[in-house]
């Protein structure tokens, strides 16, 4: 069979939408990978640094998946949630019990968009409440509900909503009327930010739900411990608090096994949302709450491909490998390493602005050179100029002027040394590229 990539990408554009992105002037085909490596169809090798939006969380062909979902699918493939699934049963106590959250029940769904959908489904049924608190820079999915509470515009494209969305500080700790403040008094305007918006709401709001780590948004973060002093003022107020870890969940950051857990201080979120890695490119989303607010739907529902048998096995097997190989202290060791290096090279550099992230989820947002103007042109040369080396990213934040890295989190400390060495020299040729101001 011939691999033409600008036959395929004829094809693409004529029967799929136009808003749907891909990367790169010449889209790439990618036909196999292993480990942390991926081939497109002209035979091309990557090292792989974006694994699929953070979704290959441990490799790709990992044996342990490939072989559950081999064996699964050999005895069935599809059943539904009408009838009672041994797999699903097995990963919801796992997950139950790694979440933090007591007396927990988990709801399976095949994405994070549905998995943050349901969350708002619960939190507005048990609070009787349409409105709610979401951070500026946001992204939560793109189903209509999901792109109501999206505080990010450029994924945004619609103002309708069936809710009613107040946007709250502090999820970008370097911008914004507060970035010059200590960690400190950051935490404490973006509170006092939270109550005088609360003391202006009709009504109760139903929920405040956060990234601990903004995904889409270019990996920002506030200081360790915002999110619970938030929640001080939420739980006077009765109000919901549902992290969203679809993309910092399992490990990921490396000093947390959840995002939530570097706000900890005042107990774990009454609800949190996953996706992504959890399956290794197998589509599992979900949503973890207490019992009470999970129990609080009063209509009958099923999920018709949640929870499938073949998903779950391979959550299972992914899910044990992750444990039993200590990725989430990879992810810390590497993840640090690496980041650290990239700050090195960024120094020389004036199209960085910053790097900023934890363990293996690093964000670099560039600037136009001799501004502090940020660059959306800057990071499409930079991704174009990785690829042609090898190195396959990703890119976020406000515009698209930000570079997201987060390779599969079996990165070996030579693959990390490898990337670090590719991308710094995609860097220096973007800001060769481009004028100074």
């Amino acid at each position: 069979m011939t691999h033409d990539p600008a036959s395929l990408h004829a094809r693409h554009q004529s029967v799929l939408p136009s808003w749907l992105s891909l990367y790169y002037e010449r889209p790439l085909e990618l036909t196999h990978g292993e480990g942390r490596h991926v081939w497109d169809a002209e035979g091309n090798r990557y090292l792989d640094f974006f694994g699929g939006i953070l979704t290959t969380m441990t490799a790709h062909a990992l044996p342990e998946v490939t072989k559950a979902v081999a064996e699964q699918a050999g005895r069935i493939i599809h059943t539904s949630t009408l009838y009672l699934s041994r797999p699903m049963v097995e990963l919801a106590e796992r997950i139950a019990a790694l979440s933090g959250i007591p007396d927990a029940r988990v709801f399976f769904t095949t994405s994070g968009t549905e998995a943050n959908d349901a969350a708002l489904l619960l939190a507005t049924t048990y609070r009787r409440s349409n409105q709610v608190l979401a951070m500026r820079n946001s992204y939560h999915g793109r189903s209509f509900s999901t792109v109501g509470i999206t505080g990010n515009q450029s994924w945004s494209p619609t103002s309708l909503s069936p809710l009613q969305t107040l946007y709250v500080h502090g999820g970008v700790r370097s911008r914004g009327p507060y970035a010059g403040l200590s960690d400190d008094a950051y935490t404490e305007a973006c509170v006092a930010d939270l109550e005088d918006m609360l003391q202006q709401t009709a009504g109760g709001v139903a929920a405040l739900i956060a990234e601990p780590v903004q995904g889409v948004g270019g990996f920002t973060m506030p200081p360790d411990g915002l999110y619970a002093a938030f929640r001080e003022v939420l739980a006077r107020h009765g109000i919901l608090w549902i992290s969203d870890e679809v993309q910092t969940g399992w490990g990921r950051t490396g000093d947390h096994f959840w995002g939530w857990q570097a706000h900890a201080e005042n107990g774990p979120p009454d609800m949190l949302t996953f996706a992504k890695g959890i399956g290794n490119g197998m589509s599992i989303g979900g949503v973890v709450a207490r019992a009470e607010v999970m129990d609080s739907l009063s209509a009958n529902s099923i999920s018709t491909f949640g929870g499938s048998p073949v998903t779950m096995a391979a959550g299972l097997a992914n899910l044990g490998y992750l444990l039993e190989h200590d990725l989430q202290g990879n992810a810390r060791r590497v993840g640090g390493l690496l980041i650290e290096r990239l700050r090195a090279v960024a120094a020389g550099l004036d199209l960085v602005r910053e790097v900023r992230g934890r363990g293996l989820m690093i964000g670099i947002e560039l600037v136009r050179p001799g501004t502090d103007e940020r660059s959306p042109e800057a990071a499409s040369l930079v991704l174009e100029a990785a690829r042609e080396r090898g190195l396959l990213i990703g890119k976020g934040g406000q515009g698209g002027a930000s570079l997201r890295i987060a390779p599969p989190m079996t990165l070996t400390i030579a693959e990390a040394e490898e990337g670090a060495d590719l991308l710094a020299d995609a860097l220096r040729a973007a800001q060769g590229r481009l004028a100074p101001a």
